[in-house]
Parts: C-alpha cells; structure tokens; sequence
C-alpha cells in the first residue's frame, strides 16, 4: 500500500483551490507550512490540512499511527463499513503518491497524479501525539479504482479538490466521497524499473 508520495505544490495554488471550494485560507500561514517534498515515507514529517471549528489549517505531523503492541506504525486504514463521524480528519496535500511492485528491493516504483489538478490531497485520520511527541496521521484506503488495479489491489483515497470539503467536516455521502476516482482521473507513470 501507499507508504510515499511527493509534496510539490505551490502555497497560493494550493490556498486558490481551497478558496474556490469554500474552504479559505489558513490565517498566519505561508510558504513555509507547505514544504517541498519529493518523498514522504513512513515516520517522516508531512504536511495535513485540518478543521478546527469553522478554521482550516496546515500542520506537521508524522507518517503512520505509532503501533498498539506487535507489529510496525499503522500508515494505512481501511474506510469500508466504517463511520467516521467521530473521528478526527484531516487532509494530505499531494502532488503524487506512489505503489510499488515487484518481490525484490528495488521494487517498481510507480507514480501517481490527478489528470486535471496539479493538487490532490489524501482522505487522512489524525491523532494527537503521546508525551512529547507530535500529532501523527494515517491515511484511508478502499478497493482500486480502474486506474490503480493494474498496479495495486488497494489503494489511498484521493480526492479531487471539489470533495476536500466533504471529508472534512462529512457534508456529503461517505460512501460517495471514499469511493475510488473514476476511471481516467489518474494518470500512472514507472518512475523506477525493478529487479528482475
């Protein structure tokens, strides 16, 4: 499952599609809260949007929910069946996101944009940091869309800018608004053959 992807946006395009979906602008913020970033892997530093109130904001936390017990940090989290009322969501910015393939290191790596925005942002659940540690996030998943299963048989939920605010504060279907884009909104590029 998605364990990369890239953060190359602009701040004023990113706040110009915010504005024309209705979300606003983060008050006090800039450049600097939206760094670049060619890889953002598992228990690195990324960029989220999230809703405080009637306030949106961009804020650093960390790749992947620490883990409960056995086993690595919880990066990925399915969306099917749940309800997600309750929770505290938020946003990943993106340029890209990446799926590998392959059974030996170096995998293929394989890129993915959006057709028609040079923006996306990643359907994410946040959680506040234990002791002195920062917030951390995972991101969604569901079933691929057309566009991803050649690759994957799982992928992060994308969403296009019109639906940024349907995640974060639910105004629309759930169902509707985790569902995998359709087919022809992403576009997939192998950035890095693999091992034979």
């Amino acid at each position: 499952m998605c364990n990369d992807y890239e953060q190359h946006i602009r701040y004023a395009e990113f706040c110009k599609r915010m504005h024309n979906v209705g979300l606003g602008i983060p008050g006090h913020q800039s450049e600097a809260d939206l760094p670049q970033a060619d890889d953002i892997r598992i228990g690195d530093q990324g960029t989220v949007l999230r809703a405080k109130g009637n306030v949106v904001e961009l804020t650093q936390m960390t790749f992947g929910f620490p883990p409960k017990g056995r086993g690595g940090p919880v990066f990925n989290f399915r969306s099917e069946g749940r309800d997600f009322s309750g929770s505290q969501r938020c946003l990943v910015p993106a340029s890209a996101f990446f799926e590998f393939t392959g059974k030996k290191y170096p995998k293929a790596k394989h890129r993915f944009t959006l057709t028609d925005s040079p923006v996306m942002a990643i359907a994410s659940l946040w959680r506040e940091g234990e002791g002195n540690q920062p917030p951390t996030f995972t991101m969604l998943t569901t079933s691929p869309g057309p566009d991803v299963v050649p690759i994957h048989n799982r992928q992060i939920v994308v969403l296009a800018p019109d639906r940024w605010a349907d995640w974060l504060y639910l105004s629309g279907k759930q169902s509707g608004t985790l569902a995998p884009l359709p087919a022809g909104s992403l576009r997939v590029e192998q950035v890095r053959s693999g091992s034979d």
